[in-house]
């Protein structure tokens, strides 16, 4: 249970007993009943990604691309990627500003896909995970602990379904 090691081994235990009953699967799908993503293209994602930059970060730099990645892997608990590029061209800097997701999310639910576009988007404004970045996440969503705890779940339970397979 990688996604959820940083959490209390109450919280563990209560997880695998759901994992092992069957019931976490059921519990999501009732929490979460849109079993598809309207997010799940790399132009909707950009467009929602945009609406929310001109709603609450109007003066941070401005995005590129927000694109699904495939070379983004889970494992290493990267779900998503802000990335920040500068070239010089000729006597100007040019800088980019990127937003990657791992394309494995594809396949969940709206609210927690925009969980991951929020907390990316956050880093246009907050580069470290500080107080003010979880601050910041909340601000844009207010029920973002809940969101990422609820991705959490899904994604163990994804692993769970893979080890079984």
């Amino acid at each position: 249970m990688q996604y959820l090691a940083g959490y209390a081994p109450d919280i563990q235990d209560k997880v695998a007993a759901l994992l092992k009953s069957g019931r976490l699967e059921p519990w999501l799908k009732q929490r979460y009943p849109q079993s598809h993503s309207e997010l799940n293209r790399d132009n909707t994602l950009y467009q929602y990604a945009m609406g929310l930059k001109q709603r609450y970060l109007k003066k941070s730099p401005p995005l590129a691309k927000v694109v699904f990645d495939d070379k983004i892997s889970l494992k290493h608990q990267a779900l998503g990627l802000h990335t920040y590029a500068s070239r010089v061209q000729g006597n100007k800097v040019k800088t980019r500003n990127e937003i990657r997701i791992a394309s494995k999310l594809k396949q969940l639910p709206d609210p927690l896909i925009r969980m991951v576009l929020v907390h990316e988007l956050a880093h246009l404004k907050e580069k470290d995970h500080n107080k003010a970045f979880y601050q910041l996440c909340q601000h844009m969503e207010p029920d973002y602990f809940q969101l990422e705890f609820d991705l959490r779940l899904y994604l163990t339970l994804l692993e769970h379904q893979q080890q079984g397979e």
